[in-house]
C-alpha cells in the first residue's frame, strides 16, 4: 500500500496480536463459482431443468463432465436460481491451489454441453450469468461464500489493550456495535460490517499478486467484538470473511516482486504434498492480517487518535521530494541538474 499510516497502524495491531499470544484461524468453506445464464422456451421447461440438476443421480453425471476439464478442479455443488425462462445454474468447485476463475469456467462450459445433449431447447446466453458473483457487491457471495471462507479470532488481555492500543476494552466494544454493526445496517451494507478491510485486501492482494478487481468481493467481512474473562476485564475479535479470492499460482504471482511476497509467506505456487493447502493458508493470512487492521483502527477511533495519526504517519510531497535527487531544469536549458 502507498498510505503510510495504514502501514504503521496494521504494525501496530500485529505487535498487539503477538503479545496476546498469535491468531486462530479456520477455512470454513472452500470453493470459486461461475453461474451461467440459459433460457429455455418456457418457464415450465426452465424450473424442470432446475429440480432435474437437483437430484444426485443428475449432479453425478454434470460432475463427471466437469472434473473431466481438469486434474484439479472438483465439482462440489450446482445450485440455481430462476427468473421466467432464464435458469442461473452455480457451479462451485475446489481448484487446487489456483484462484480457480479460468478452471471453474471451463467446466462449466463442458458441464453445458452435457445439459444440452439431454436438453436441446436449452440456450446458452453467456457463460457468466452474474449470479458467481465476480467483482460485484453480491448477498449470494456473502451468504453462499465465494473463494475461500475463513473466520479468525484473537483474545487481547487488557493491559494489552491499554499498553499497546491506547484505549479500554469498554470502548472498543461500544465503538463495534454502534460503527460496524449499526452503522453498516443503516448504510443498507451487504458484507461491510467491518473497519477498513478492504485497506489491507487490497495491499495483500497487490503485493502477492492477486487480481485487485477481487477486492470487492474479498473485503466482505464482519467484525466482531465482545468483553472477555470472568470479570469481563479482556477483549476477544474475530474476523469472518466468506468470499476471500486468492491463488498461489498462475497470473500475478509470477511476477518477481509478488513472488518474493509469496515466498516470504512460504505459500508461493502448487502444494505438492496437500493441493490447495497453499492458497488456503494465503486466505488465513488476510483474513488474520484483516483482523490486525481492524484492531488498531478501532481502537484509533475509541481514543480519538485518527486525524493525529495520519498526520504523523502519512507521507508527505516534501518528504518525498526531500529524500528524491534533483531533476531541477536549468532556465533556458533541457537539461535536469546533475
Amino acid at each position: 500500500t502507498t498510505e503510510g499510516c495504514l502501514v504503521a497502524s496494521t504494525n501496530r495491531g500485529c505487535s498487539a496480536l503477538r503479545r496476546a499470544g498469535g491468531v486462530s484461524s479456520s477455512v470454513v468453506n472452500d470453493g470459486m463459482t461461475r453461474a451461467p445464464v440459459v433460457r429455455f422456451p418456457s418457464a415450465k421447461l426452465a424450473a424442470d431443468v432446475k429440480i432435474w440438476l437437483e437430484k444426485q443421480e443428475n449432479f453425478a453425471q454434470v460432475k463427471a463432465e466437469f472434473d473431466s476439464t481438469s486434474r484439479f478442479a472438483r465439482l462440489q455443488s450446482v445450485s440455481t436460481a430462476i427468473a421466467g425462462r432464464l435458469l442461473f445454474i452455480r457451479f462451485k468447485a475446489k481448484t487446487g491451489d489456483a484462484m480457480g476463475m479460468n478452471m471453474v469456467s471451463k467446466g462449466a462450459e463442458k458441464a453445458l454441453k452435457k445439459l444440452q445433449t439431454d436438453f436441446p431447447l436449452m440456450e446458452i446466453v453467456s457463460l457468466s450469468g452474474n449470479f458467481c458473483t465476480d467483482k460485484k457487491p453480491s448477498a449470494v457471495n456473502w451468504i453462499e461464500g465465494r473463494g475461500k471462507s475463513i473466520v479468525c479470532e484473537a483474545v487481547i488481555p487488557s493491559n494489552v489493550v491499554t499498553q499497546v492500543l491506547k484505549t479500554s476494552v469498554p470502548a472498543l466494544v461500544e465503538l463495534s456495535c454502534c460503527k460496524n454493526l449499526v452503522g453498516s445496517s443503516m448504510a443498507g451494507s451487504i458484507g461491510g460490517f467491518n473497519a477498513h478491510a478492504a485497506n489491507i485486501v487490497a495491499a495483500i492482494f497487490i503485493a502477492t499478486g492477486q487480481d485487485p478487481a477481487q477486492v470487492v468481493c474479498s473485503s466482505n467481512c464482519m467484525t466482531l467484538v465482545e468483553a472477555w474473562g470472568f470479570h469481563g476485564e479482556d477483549l476477544c475479535i474475530s474476523c469472518t470473511m466468506p468470499s476471500i479470492e486468492v491463488g498461489t499460482v498462475g497470473g500475478g504471482t509470477l511476477l518477481a516482486g509478488q513472488r518474493s511476497c509469496l515466498e516470504m509467506l512460504g505459500v508461493f505456487g502448487p502444494n505438492a504434498d496437500s493441493p490447495g493447502e497453499n492458497a488456503s493458508l494465503l486466505a488465513r493470512v488476510v483474513c488474520g492480517t484483516v483482523l490486525a487492521g481492524e484492531l488498531s483502527l478501532m481502537s484509533a477511533l475509541a481514543a480519538g487518535h485518527l486525524v493525529k495519526s495520519h498526520l504523523k504517519h502519512n507521507r508527505s510531497s516534501s518528504a518525498l521530494i526531500a529524500g528524491m535527487p534533483s531533476t531541477a531544469v536549468e532556465p533556458g536549458t533541457c537539461n535536469a541538474a546533475k
